[in-house]
Formats: structure tokens, sequence, C-alpha cells
């Protein structure tokens, strides 16, 4: 199985009333049921790490395939979702997808699991050979560092809302106090530095914490 990820990075409204936050929460929520849908959640965003990026709210879905994150995106429940829950609220929304390079065990985060999203920005001067070892990198990082309990990256084959950000990773760890652990790690900030930084035009980073319970209410 080639597992498909799916951020979607939201700014709400500065003004937006709770309610209505928490219906655009549940209305994403809700989509969990779809037949494509392997995983998904969405809530608050837990930190920020990124100067360029002042995103509010993160979804992260998973599929078995583009085909089933089309089957997504064009489902009327989700199209309502967007047009009358998630537009009116956001100032901001993009979103990255690719390819997972391994296949994510479990497929859902336990709860409380601490979700570390990375998207990077190439130069546009960067050939296929670094970005090979770019993401050679992100996939070093979970042998070298201990704590993270999956990781999967790849190449943004949907590049309309990602603004040019080509490169995605997302980490999983037990909680926060592990993430925050690796972070601390010498070796792990090495190995994000490494063959990378001189490449990159932009990069975010989001934090998120999944919910105590599977009923993700916010």
């Amino acid at each position: 199985m080639s597992i498909v990820e799916h951020v979607v990075l939201f700014k709400v409204k500065d003004d937006t009333e709770q309610a209505k936050v928490d219906s655009m929460l549940n209305g994403l929520n809700g989509l969990a049921s779809l037949d494509s849908v392997l995983h998904l959640t969405v809530g608050p965003v837990f930190r920020t790490r990124s100067p360029m990026s002042n995103f509010t709210h993160m979804l992260h879905s998973r599929y078995k395939s583009k085909e089933g994150l089309n089957s997504y995106s064009a489902h009327p429940d989700h199209v309502r979702v967007v047009k009358e829950n998630v537009l009116p609220v956001c100032d901001d929304v993009m979103a990255v997808d690719w390819i997972a390079d391994n296949d994510p065990v479990p497929l859902s985060p336990l709860p409380n699991s601490a979700v570390k999203v990375t998207f990077l920005k190439l130069k546009e001067n960067v050939d296929n050979v670094v970005k090979c070892d770019i993401l050679g990198v992100i996939k070093g990082i979970k042998e070298g560092v201990s704590g993270i309990q999956q990781i999967t990256c790849g190449e943004n084959f949907s590049p309309a809302r990602a603004r040019g950000f080509s490169i995605a990773s997302v980490a999983v760890f037990a909680g926060v106090e592990d993430m925050a652990a690796a972070e601390g790690n010498e070796e792990f900030v090495n190995l994000q530095k490494q063959k990378v930084r001189e490449h990159l035009d932009g990069v975010i980073v989001v934090d998120y914490v999944m919910p105590s319970s599977t009923s993700n209410l916010w």
C-alpha cells in the first residue's frame, strides 16, 4: 500500500465566534466517515515554529491512493463543509499532498500523540539529486533519534494550494514530551540541517496534538 498524506493548514479570522470555529471542526471531523478516508484528525495547532506561518488549525488525513484523495475532495459532503463552514471563517488555507515513503503504523496516531508537520520550499535551481539527498536526510531522522514512532516524507503532487512548498514530512511522537526531547537532541538538529538549509527558500513547521479521545470534540 502507498499511503497518501494530506495536510491542510487553516488561519481562522481573529474575530471569529467560537461557535463557528466549532462548526468548522465538527464538519471536517465528520468527513472521517467517508469511505475513502483511512484516517482524519483536525483541531487547533499546538505550536508553530516558523515566522512565516500564522496558521491556527490543522487537518491531517490519509488515503490508500491518489484516487481515494480525489474521491474525498470531490465528495458532496466535503464540498459543502468547505463552502459553508471553512471558507467563511478562514483568512488563509494551504494544503500539501504526498505519497508516503513507507506505510505508517498505526494509520491513525494514538490519542495524545504529538505530530510535527514540516513543509520545505526549495530554491529554483535545486535538481533531483539534491531533492533525493534532502528526502534521505528526513528518512534518516527516525533511525538517528529515539522517540519518533513514525515518519513519512515525499514530494508534493498538488501544487495549486502549496505555495511552492514541494517537500513535506509528518513525524509522530508518543507525546509532547517526546517531541521536545527529540528537538533538544543535537543529532536530531544536525540531521535536519545537513544538506538542507542552503537549498531552502522557506520552511513551515507546525506541531499538533492528537485529541485525547476519538470523538475529536474541541
